[in-house]
């Protein structure tokens, strides 16, 4: 799906972000959409076209915590041990 936003040309200027402006919007949506849980990692690096190690560094050098608790911690926890007993 393509999706069209228009911004008045003043702010563009203003933001100093012409050429990487598209990009930059995609970016701030995936950050938003990872922080409410409305995208996983997985889908933040399909939407940005980058690896899951990269989308994992984009999204740490913008100081987005990942969303991984401790319940996902245990299931981890479980799949290594079952993988190591076979």
């Amino acid at each position: 799906m393509e999706v069209i936003v228009s911004v008045p040309d003043k702010l563009v200027e203003s933001l100093g972000e012409r050429p990487n402006l598209s990009r930059r919007m995609l970016e701030a949506f995936a950050i938003e959409s990872y922080r409410s849980e409305r995208l996983s990692l997985g889908q933040v690096a399909e939407l940005l076209d980058i690896s899951i190690d990269e989308a994992n560094a984009f999204l740490k050098k913008r100081g987005v915590p990942l969303n991984y608790d401790f319940e996902d911690m245990e299931r981890d926890e479980k799949a290594i041990e079952t993988l190591l007993r076979k």
